[in-house]
């Protein structure tokens, strides 16, 4: 549940820029009348209206997500409150500016945010991911050391790559690559770490993990 709810934003921003992109006379109409307060100029064009219609999306979709959680009484992420307040930041800019390329940033920023707090994490002797995992499994402190650092280069390929490819394609592919690339090389690493930690789980970890719905 807690995983289709963090994708949430990523979706709805994807859904939203591939409907406005295919009826771009309807998306500028749309944006103008209701961006055209915000935008420099008042006037939002065909051309640019479908990201900044997904932006708005996003934008709501992130402060829907905090409200959900605190409406039932969980623990808002860290990671969530500055999630929504760089989508706030440049995505006011982007809509501001007419300009894409400020959301762009958003998603290198909050990897390198992530990656950042891991590693200073384990400098001052804290270990992210194990404060995460540590109650599923029970790993030696330098493997736990290990899978942190792995994280930390993983928030960082990561946060080059969606700028390259933010820089290099059209904004319609970074927006493919954000919703397919990025969950789907996320949920790679994430089972490539889980066969490589495999071994290191004793037999009754095992056995309990196998046991669970």
């Amino acid at each position: 549940m807690k995983i289709l709810l963090d994708f949430l934003p990523i979706v709805l921003f994807f859904g939203m820029f591939k409907y406005a992109e295919g009826q771009p006379d309807w998306a500028a109409a749309t944006a103008t009348e209701w961006l055209g307060f915000m935008v420099a100029g008042g006037v939002v064009g065909p051309s640019e209206a479908p990201v900044l219609l997904a932006t708005v999306v996003v934008i709501a979709a992130t402060l829907l997500q905090i409200a959900y959680l605190m409406s039932r009484g969980q623990k808002v992420d860290t990671m969530l409150w500055v999630s929504l307040g760089l989508v706030t930041l440049l995505g006011g800019a982007t809509i501001y500016f007419h300009s894409e390329a400020f959301i762009k940033w958003k998603p290198t920023v909050l990897y390198w945010v992530m990656g950042g707090a891991l590693l200073v994490g384990q400098l001052l002797g804290k270990n992210g991911i194990r404060a995460l995992m540590g109650q599923q499994m029970r790993l030696p402190e330098a493997i736990w050391s290990r899978v942190n650092l792995a994280w930390v280069a993983f928030f960082t390929v990561m946060g080059f790559l969606n700028i390259w490819v933010a820089y290099s394609f059209s904004t319609s592919t970074w927006v493919n690559f954000k919703l397919f690339g990025g969950i789907g090389l996320m949920l790679a690493f994430l089972l490539a770490q889980a066969l490589v930690l495999g071994k290191y789980l004793q037999p009754e970890q095992a056995d309990s993990q196998q046991e669970r719905p």
